[in-house]
Order: C-alpha cells, then structure tokens, then sequence
C-alpha cells in the first residue's frame, strides 16, 4: 500500500501540502500513511539535485539526504578505485548509500555497514530498488567490527554528527573513532576517506593524497586517498556542470607577491581548501598583492577553470565615509561585496553605506601588503575568450 501512496503523492502538484494531505486522505490512504509517502515525495524532489532521475525510486530520510555523496561525485571516485585494480570494498558508514550504488555499478562487489538501523534499511531498500542486489551486501554494523580480510579496498564515511544531529569539527570526535580511521590503510593499503572540508591537512595519514571537491562553486567534501590511490600529494576538484577538472601540486609551494594588477582572480574554495593556490597563480602567470590572501592578479586575463576573473577598476577608500562618497559619485544602489582577509561585516557595511544609486558595482574588502584595502571590480565572464564560471 506504500507504493500505492507513493505514487498517489507523487502524482500530485507540489504546492500546499495541507491539500495534499486532504486529497490523499480523500483518496482512502490513512492520515499516517497519507503524511509518510508525501514527506518521502518530498526529500524524492528535492534529491533530483543529488541522484538525477534515480531520486524517484529511491527511498530517504532527511538527515541522510543531507549528508549523503552527490551522485557524480560518487560515480567518479568509484571509477578512480576500478581503474586502481580494486574489485571489492567495503563501504563503512555506508548512510543511504549513494557511494555504495556507484562502487556497484562501477562492478565493485561492495560490504555496505551502517551503525543505524534505519539508514542501513534505507540503504538496502535502495540497492534493491536500483537493481543491484547481486553485488550488495547491506547490514546495521558498527564499522570497527567489520572483518576486512575479504576486500581490497575500503571507503570510510565516519559520522560527523552528534546523535542529536550537530555537526562535529574535531576528528577526534568522529564515529568510528579517528584512530580506527586513519588506521584503516596499514590494514588495507586501498583507502579512501571521506571528510569534511575543513579537516585540518595536518590531520590525514602520511603519505596520503588530500583531495578537496567543490560542485559548482561550492566545496562539498574532502577525502584521503592512502597507500596506492595517492597519485599526488594534493589535489582540487571542480564539478563544473558536466565537466570535471582537476588541479595537483604539493600543497606547500608559495605563490609569488607582486602589485595589484589589472585583473584579479577568485579561486575556488577547492583550490583554495587544497593549499594550491600556488599551483593556480602558475597557471595565469598571477602573484599575489599580500602572501597571506589568495587572491591572484595578473596584467592579463587568462581563461581558467579554477577562478572567477575580475578587472581591477579602481582601488577605494577604506573609510567608511569616503567610500560612500565614492560609491555615491559611481550612482551605486545594488552593490556586490567580496570579503578575504578583511574583519569588515558585510552586511553591516551594507547597510552603513547606504546606497539608492541605479548602477550595480562589485567591490572586494581585502589587504594589500598586509594594509587593508577595497577594490572596484568588474566581472569579466569570458577572460582570454574562454567560458567563465
């Protein structure tokens, strides 16, 4: 009677859930069976961003949408171990299992555990759902009690929340515990990690490569992967639409300082989280204008993937008087604030500023050679005649 539900949900248009209830309700469902399969119609549509047209046979809970690996980028890191050699993995914190379906259809016999019950019920359910059974093994297991003899490789997902659903910064605190985690590739030199983005580099086992990815702009993960996946020491990785790019280097190198030049770029936060930015400023002949701030300017633009690129109009004053006076002359109303490296609240400026002007502006609160400093930009979409971000 579930599915009946289901699709008698939805079927219905996603507006006022209230009348959802009552048609469902009036269609004979009872008001509990009626509520669960509009709220699963829900996390379905909202998942659509996460797993494409798999989100509609696929079952959730809210949490393990929320935390769970986006569908490319699951796909991708199953197809990097295939391509290593591995042929079966054990998937540890397996949540609802998005990396578990890519590790399955990229042909990896997979050992999925959960310590929750339910996720790992919600993670079977969409292994059978999908097709894949035949390769899936799902089971409700504390991670540190898996025996591992029987795969060669490991996925690692450690929960980063609190029972009570807060989020957990310090490794040490992640479940299993972080020394069972690092530990994982003395057993099985196949490990990857997954981790938050802001894990502290300091934090992952020697020798690993740190990989920090970001899907449209935005960095969504970090992962360790040790032993014979490292292939350089670190890397950053954009999902960018339909493409992937990657940028490596070591992640020590220090990006040479220069003047404010005519163009400025904002790298992506994986570059950024990967300590690259280096690496980046080699790739459109860029300096930095203060060593401690990751904006890269250059005299000329370049097209690249891994920034947004920006002309460098004007350089205004910091006071906070003075630079109404300017933004004021400019007739600037909608005014667009970048913030590195500047203690300035954004929208407290905002609304000290006081704008009402009919032209847009960009402006970027940063310091020049360790001073502070505000930059007039002008976003160049299509720098050197390549697509921009």
């Amino acid at each position: 009677m579930l599915e009946q539900a289901l699709k008698a949900a939805a079927a219905l248009p996603d507006g006022d859930p209230l009348a959802a209830a009552s048609a469902l309700r009036a269609a004979g469902f009872p008001p509990d069976l009626a509520a669960t399969a509009l709220t699963q119609v829900a996390l379905r549509r909202k998942a659509v961003a996460k797993f494409g047209a798999d989100a509609s046979v696929m079952h959730f809970t809210r949490a393990g949408l929320e935390q769970a690996t986006r569908g490319p980028v699951a796909a991708r890191r199953a197809a990097r171990l295939a391509a290593a050699g591995a042929t079966s993995v054990a998937d540890l914190g397996c949540g609802i299992g998005a990396d578990t379906i890519a590790f399955a259809r990229a042909g990896l016999r997979v050992h999925a555990v959960d310590a929750s019950e339910e996720t790992a019920a919600t993670a079977a359910a969409n292994v059978l759902a999908l097709g894949l059974s035949q390769l899936v093994r799902v089971e409700p297991r504390d991670a540190a009690s898996v025996p591992l003899d029987g795969v060669d490789a490991v996925f690692c997902d450690p929960a980063r929340r609190t029972s009570g659903g807060r989020r957990v910064f310090d490794p040490r605190a992640y479940s299993p515990p972080w020394d069972f985690v690092v530990g994982l590739a003395a057993r099985v030199p196949m490990t990857v990690l997954k981790l938050a983005p802001g894990i502290d580099h300091a934090m992952l086992p020697p020798g690993a490569e740190g990989e920090w990815v970001s899907v449209d702009g935005d960095v969504v993960e970090a992962a360790a992967w040790c032993g014979p996946l490292a292939a350089a020491p670190r890397r950053a990785t954009l999902f960018q639409g339909p493409d992937v790019v990657s940028l490596t280097g070591s992640g020590v190198l220090a990006a040479p300082v220069g003047p404010v030049g005519n163009f400025v770029y904002d790298p992506d936060g994986a570059v950024i989280r990967s300590h690259l930015v280096a690496e980046f400023a080699a790739t459109v002949d860029g300096t930095l204008a203060d060593p401690t701030i990751a904006y890269v300017y250059t005299s000329t633009p370049a097209p690249t993937p891994f920034g947004r690129c920006y002309e460098v109009l004007d350089q205004l004053p910091v006071a906070l008087k003075r630079l109404r006076t300017a933004l004021r002359s400019l007739d600037v109303g909608a005014l667009t604030i970048l913030k590195r490296g500047s203690a300035l609240d954004v929208e407290e400026l905002r609304r000290a500023l006081r704008l009402s002007g009919s032209r847009s502006a960009v402006i970027a609160l940063t310091r020049v050679a360790g001073a502070p400093a505000v930059l007039l930009l002008s976003r160049v979409a299509d720098p050197g005649g390549a697509a921009g971000r």
